[in-house]
């Protein structure tokens, strides 16, 4: 009995790894953003100004699902190199409009 609660103690752990693994970095993200998006999505920007707080957490995870950026006429993975992606979605995720700590990134 010992034995199985050690299994399931250490697959647990194991399993808990793995999804933390899978997340992406806050800090990364912010810096990634602020590098790659606030050129074109700046303040006066052409492109139109775009914050976390522009959309919803919901909105954010459909919107890096969809996997499209510029109203779907490109790849966002062309647009952003896709190591970076999982950062930025979560910092952007993390921080959006309806988060508990929403924030601008200015």
């Amino acid at each position: 009995m010992r034995r199985l609660a050690r299994f399931g103690y250490i697959a647990i752990v194991v399993f808990a790894a793995g999804l933390t693994l899978a997340a992406g970095s806050d800090t990364k993200g912010k810096f990634y953003f602020k590098k790659t998006c606030k050129t074109c999505h700046g303040k006066g920007a052409e492109a139109g100004e775009v914050t976390p707080l522009v959309k919803t957490q919901e909105q954010w995870k459909r919107y890096f699902d969809k996997g499209t950026h510029s109203k779907g006429s490109q790849k966002l993975s062309d647009v952003v190199p896709a190591e970076q992606l999982i950062d930025i979605q979560t910092f952007l995720v993390n921080h959006a409009a309806d988060s508990p700590q929403p924030e601008t990134c200015g």
